[in-house]
């Protein structure tokens, strides 16, 4: 195996774990979106936790 083919090899490897990270993150977010509005956590113990 040359180089340029070992080399090849690993720019093929890394486009096809990048291509998988960008799909699982677009995923994701429809996911998340889909859950529906976002909320934020309620804020009515807050005052018990500060001195």
């Amino acid at each position: 195996m040359s180089q340029g083919s070992s080399g090849k090899w690993v720019a093929i490897v890394t486009g096809v774990i990048s291509l998988l990270l960008g799909i699982g993150y677009l995923v994701l977010v429809q996911l998340l979106d889909w859950r529906g509005d976002w909320q934020p956590a309620p804020l009515g113990f807050l005052p018990l936790l500060l001195p």
